[in-house]
């Protein structure tokens, strides 16, 4: 019982935090989740709690959505979604966890010097984001801030880019599901049952995130989850 409430307000904190962020909720679940569980049974968790999170911000920042990017990003984003969820199925768990590990580190570093570094806006970046972004969404259940880092190339409005990110993770999240689902992955029936709790907490974060997305600034989330995901990658590397 414990094990439901410590998931259910790790998912609160993700929900908020990785609504006003762009990442995601799966960019904080993830790392802590692998602590405590095995990797395939992490993602395939955090893969459903993230599916209804796009709902959220598809219903809650409704005011507009970039048809354009959504069709760039999601249609190329479904195949390697797919391909990344069928690689990860018989991947070695101490490689992925290493692998994991490098790609977070990494990716923290780029997050703390990102002030410096501006994609081109354009099809090859949103062709390129969606590329990449679905591949690491399957592989390991992740991939929201690389969708985010190409996304925030277009300068959308804030609504449009919440809105339109929760659209394309919709899609590549709904491929993945079912990919790990029908490729044979499981998980105990406790975490089912904490499903009850985990989505409505997750509704819950991000109406919160709705309510103070316009107060707060989002480069000051955007390195402390910086700072977050190096720690963990860190870890996953030298002990996973």
């Amino acid at each position: 019982m414990m094990e439901i409430v410590y998931i259910t307000l790790l998912t609160f904190a993700a929900a908020a935090i990785g609504t006003i962020t762009g990442f995601g909720t799966s960019t904080i679940m993830i790392p802590v989740l692998l602590i405590f569980l095995p990797p395939l049974e992490t993602i395939f968790l955090v893969a459903i709690i993230h599916w209804f999170g796009n709902v959220w911000k598809i219903a809650l920042f409704s005011r507009g959505f970039n048809l354009r990017l959504i069709a760039l990003f999601g249609v190329i984003g479904l195949a390697t979604s797919y391909l990344g969820a069928f690689l990860s199925l018989g991947a070695n768990e101490q490689i992925l966890l290493r692998f994991l590990g490098a790609f977070l580190a990494g990716y923290a570093l780029f997050l703390i010097s990102q002030s410096k570094f501006k994609i081109p806006a354009g099809s090859a970046a949103a062709l390129s984001g969606g590329a990449l972004s679905g591949f690491f969404a399957g592989m390991f259940g992740m991939g929201g801030a690389i969708r985010s880092m190409f996304l925030s190339a277009f300068d959308l409005p804030k609504a449009v880019y919440i809105a339109t990110a929760g659209a394309i993770g919709f899609m590549v999240d709904s491929t993945r599901i079912i990919t790990y689902f029908t490729g044979g992955t499981v998980m105990p029936k406790e975490l089912w049952q904490g499903l009850f709790f985990f989505i409505p907490t997750s509704f819950l974060g991000a109406q919160i995130a709705k309510r103070i997305v316009d107060r707060i600034p989002q480069d000051k989330f955007r390195k402390v989850v910086a700072v977050f995901l190096f720690a963990i990658g860190i870890k996953l590397i030298l002990f996973p």
